[in-house]
């Protein structure tokens, strides 16, 4: 898990991926047969074999912020999103602000609750009421924090219990997946392509561009969805349980799955007897909605890691499930050319 630390823990939003980036250099290295970083930013190893050409991709970028505004009399910064965030998992927040000088620790403000009119307690809090707090003057944060400035949540990756926690496992943890089942691959039945995409967060783009340049026969995209198996959660509203295996995906709002891709894994992860749950989540999407569209199309899948709660600083897999994507991944690389695409 160690390699999953790293990626975890180091920041990276969208259009800023350069220090995961050197981290999925430095452990692919050795492993494929060529690596290069295309004009996006997107790493790409390959991987050559005999067989249909597949790409593999986990988008290296979290969500985020970048600074919009610097009070430089208060010494105080306004932020704006990059990704989808549930502001009541920001308030009372850490952050990192990466400037030219390094990266600068805050704190995620608000008006206190003490001085609320009643009818602003009622209102669920918007980012536009946020702020970042550095406890130094103003003067001086007016001189280090400058607008764009990427920001990133400051939370430090951990085991709890069975699970592991942390501020990016979306998608560091699909990531890790993709690096780990090359790693692990035996037999060359395919020409395998990993992906590091950039911008997921975003709009997909990192996938869209690396699809089209590479023109893939499959493409797996590997990601987080949710697993809502909490209290308070109707059975049939779960999507997934931890601890019941890797998810493979049905549909979600961006992709629908080839079905011959879908059949050829279940029966797949069934002869290897690898745990695996089936995924249809209602709202939501992966890179596998760009890598579905490029050029002619292309026969796309996704496989998921389960994980409580998505797009916080507590995101929670179960290494079980992240171990079965890793086992189902390699298997299906490395049995891929006996999948039937025709529809």
């Amino acid at each position: 898990m160690e390699l999953l630390r790293k990626l975890s823990n180091a920041a990276g939003v969208p259009g800023h991926e350069h220090e995961v980036r050197a981290i999925c250099r430095d452990a692919l290295t050795g492993h494929v047969d060529e690596i290069e970083v295309d004009r996006l930013g997107n790493i790409i190893g390959r991987l050559e074999g005999q067989g249909p050409k597949v790409a593999v991709a986990g988008h290296m970028d979290e969500i985020g912020f970048l600074v919009s505004h610097v009070d430089s009399e208060k010494g105080f910064a306004r932020i704006d999103p990059l990704g989808g965030f549930d502001p009541r998992t920001l308030l009372a927040s850490r952050v990192n602000v990466h400037t030219r000088g390094g990266a600068l620790p805050g704190l995620v403000g608000s008006k206190p609750i003490h001085i609320l009119k009643d009818e602003e307690k009622k209102q669920p809090p918007e980012i536009s009421d946020l702020f970042v707090d550095f406890g130094m003057p103003g003067d001086e944060v007016g001189r280090r924090v400058r607008v764009g400035d990427p920001v990133t949540l400051r939370q430090d990756f951990m085991e709890v219990g069975k699970l592991v926690s942390g501020k990016a496992l979306d998608d560091r943890i699909g990531v890790y997946v993709g690096i780990e089942a090359i790693r692990r691959m035996k037999q060359r039945n395919a020409d395998v392509y990993f992906v590091g995409t950039v911008q997921e967060e975003v709009g997909l783009r990192g996938a869209r561009t690396s699809a089209f340049s590479i023109a893939p026969d499959i493409a797996v995209a590997l990601d987080v969805t949710v697993a809502c198996d909490v209290p308070g959660v109707q059975p049939h509203e779960q999507v997934t349980a931890l601890g019941k295996g890797v998810a493979i995906k049905v549909k979600d709002s961006a992709s629908i799955s080839h079905p011959g891709l879908v059949r050829f894994l279940v029966d797949l992860a069934e002869e290897e007897k690898i745990p695996h749950q089936m995924e249809i989540l209602p709202r939501g999407g992966t890179d596998a909605g760009a890598m579905q569209m490029a050029r002619e199309g292309v026969a796309v899948v996704s496989l998921s890691i389960p994980t409580r709660y998505v797009h916080s600083v507590v995101e929670a897999a179960h290494q079980d499930d992240i171990e079965s994507a890793i086992a189902l991944l390699t298997a299906f690389l490395e049995n891929c050319h006996k999948a039937d695409l025709q529809l």
